[in-house]
């Protein structure tokens, strides 16, 4: 086979046994790979009402047939499984090396089971895959168990993927950290991986990847590499990673600032792209294959490095990391108050190291804190005051939540249970249990229909509509022409993930450019409408999923505060989100009825008739 290797790792850690499985043909051409594929594996042998830490849960790491090969930026790999978090599908990505060390193992996916007995992890090496002993590295740090597992196996080039504190303890916004600074970050899938008592896995490949047409595949590959070298986008990603997008966020009134309370942060400038590069930036950092290098490797030097030092832990004597990106600037930012850049830098290393999502971590300290000036949470409660604005709880509050130590333990369950908990569920700012990115949709009106219908919760990377939004051919702040956009991207960046390569790559390539890599890599002649179609198939397949597991209409919604309570000040002053006027025509274009349901009609028509 070409492209794809077309082959399954299945693992079960229940009875400790691996077996190598064909994947069919025809759901490789149905969903191209990756995020889609996995998916069919998980309609067709998993019971989505399950709960997300029973053995029966499955956790599917998934390529694409362009991860591992030379096209910009072919290092991703996806997590699928039911989140911990949100009790729905979830399809989280993640960069770096580890997923390319897959596909040269051998395999396009690996699918864990059950539930081991005792901490394990997973080594693979082509064809020889063992479950080992990882109770020596239980309770390490993420950073310290690729350390720790890299000099036990003694083999050079080896890739660990695996969970902190965080995941061991099953905080519901545990991440999976590979490469010590690449997540998949979103839903509690590392979580899900301590639940099955599986610390990490290791992969060492040697195989290639087999193209089916290699001239046509270098044209496609150079046309698409040129288009982002050339690209102004690209190029300002390249100098100022993501946080420049808090400048952009801020100019519109949709920074999300202490829990959306307000749409622009007073201290911006100070934790910005800008700030970070003069500041703190010792380096650009890049994943596998890529031309971008968004990545920021940053320093505290001196004092800096001692300033919120909490406790003498040596996890807390790091001077250098990696970090922070726009999301964990603002969550651990401006959703709690926080300007001063380097204990925003403090906590995000913390978050690498102790495997949490740093978007659900700033965003439930952020719904605590409110709890706690609203009187709802009291000293009695918590070991510091939660203030906005406070460095030191932001700090220290992230790390009692990896171990669940004393308010920890609340902060560990998310902000939707925080909220019900303490009686005000109010305080809650996301979607189907997952908190917001970084985008106040009354400050980009797309982002609340994008929000209300992401199939694994509140998501920015399905549809990014504030792109859409500031080209000064729409207002931001109306609701005609938002839903029709969402859906169509919501399609475009679903097959865009399932190639296995970064959505960054849109900052000057589009996905003509990938359907034509891929068409070259596997033989089989893709096009941009063929994948459109295969996106939609993909995304209606999720919400089928959704829909058994549950979740229905009444999850498409966004909080009170965004559909009732507007800002008072600043370029969103007035400006509440119009869900109601563009839900109905959002449902309407997918082809679904009232009730967010597929018509027959719409799954005839994917080939979904019959799943």
């Amino acid at each position: 086979m070409n492209g794809w290797t077309g082959r399954l790792l299945r693992v079960n850690l229940t009875d400790g046994t691996s077996k190598v499985e064909d994947i069919p043909e025809s759901w490789l051409r149905d969903y191209i790979g990756g995020r889609g594929v996995a998916d069919r594996y998980l309609w067709e042998e998993m019971d989505p009402t399950v709960d997300p830490f029973s053995p029966e849960n499955k956790l599917i790491f998934a390529t694409g047939p362009l991860t591992g090969t030379p096209v910009s930026c072919g290092a991703r790999y996806m997590v699928v499984t039911k989140g911990a978090l949100t009790g729905a599908i979830t399809t989280s990505n993640s960069g770096g090396h580890w997923g390319p060390e897959l596909r040269f193992a051998g395999y396009d996916l690996l699918i864990v089971e059950g539930k081991a007995d005792k901490p394990v992890y997973l080594f693979i090496y082509d064809d020889e895959v063992h479950i080992r002993d990882a109770r020596a590295y239980w309770g390490k740090t993420t950073s310290e168990t690729e350390d720790g597992i890299r000099e036990e196996l003694g083999i050079p080039g080896v890739r660990v993927a695996n969970i902190g504190p965080a995941g061991e303890n099953l905080v519901r916004f545990a991440c999976i950290i590979n490469d010590k600074h690449r997540a998949a970050g979103r839903s509690g899938v590392g979580a899900v991986m301590g639940s099955k008592n599986l610390k990490a896995i290791a992969v060492r490949g040697t195989k290639g990847i087999k193209i089916a047409k290699p001239d046509e595949f270098m044209k496609a590959f150079w046309s698409m590499r040129k288009k982002l070298a050339d690209s102004p986008a690209r190029q300002g990603m390249t100098e100022l990673g993501t946080a420049a997008t808090i400048d952009l966020t801020n100019a519109f009134g949709g920074c999300p600032t202490r829990n959306f309370q307000t749409g622009q942060f007073e201290h911006a400038e100070d934790i910005n792209g800008n700030a970070i590069k003069d500041r703190r930036m010792v380096a650009n950092k890049a994943c596998f294959a890529c031309t971008i290098a968004c990545g920021r490797v940053t320093r505290l030097p001196g004092e800096a490095a001692d300033k919120y030092l909490v406790n003498m832990h040596p996890r807390n004597w790091k001077m250098a990391g990696e970090g922070p990106e726009y999301e964990a600037a603002w969550a651990l930012g401006a959703d709690v108050g926080v300007g001063d850049l380097d204990a925003i830098i403090k906590a995000n290393w913390l978050c690498n190291d102790l495997g949490l999502d740093p978007i659900s971590m700033g965003a439930t300290l952020a719904a605590a804190m409110e709890l706690y000036e609203k009187g709802a949470i009291t000293d009695n409660d918590v070991e510091m005051p939660l203030r906005f604005g406070s460095a030191e709880a932001l700090v220290r509050m992230t790390e009692a939540t990896a171990y669940r130590e004393g308010f920890g333990n609340e902060l560990a369950e998310g902000s939707k249970r925080l909220g019900d908990k303490f009686k005000h569920p109010e305080v809650f700012m996301g979607v189907k249990g997952q908190e917001f990115p970084a985008y106040d949709p009354r400050g980009f009106q797309g982002m609340g229909v994008a929000y209300a219908t992401c199939n694994r919760g509140a998501c920015h990377l399905r549809a990014w509509t504030p792109g859409f939004e500031t080209t000064g051919q729409v207002d931001p702040h109306v609701p005609e022409g938002k839903a029709e956009w969402v859906a169509q991207e919501q399609n475009r960046t679903t097959a865009h993930d399932a190639t296995g390569i970064c959505l960054f790559t849109a900052l000057g390539a589009g996905l003509a450019d990938l359907a034509a890599c891929t068409a070259a890599a596997t033989g089989i002649p893709f096009t941009e409408d063929d994948f459109v179609k295969i996106g939609e198939r993909t995304w209606n397949l999720e919400r089928l999923w959704n829909l058994k597991a549950g979740l229905s209409a009444k999850d498409d919604t966004l909080p009170k505060r965004l559909l009732q309570e507007p800002h008072t000040s600043g370029p969103a002053k007035g400006v509440v989100v119009q869900l109601d006027k563009m839900l109905p025509v959002y449902y309407r274009v997918r082809g679904w009825d009232e009730e967010g349901r597929p018509t027959k009609e719409k799954l005839a028509e994917l080939g979904l008739a019959s799943v």
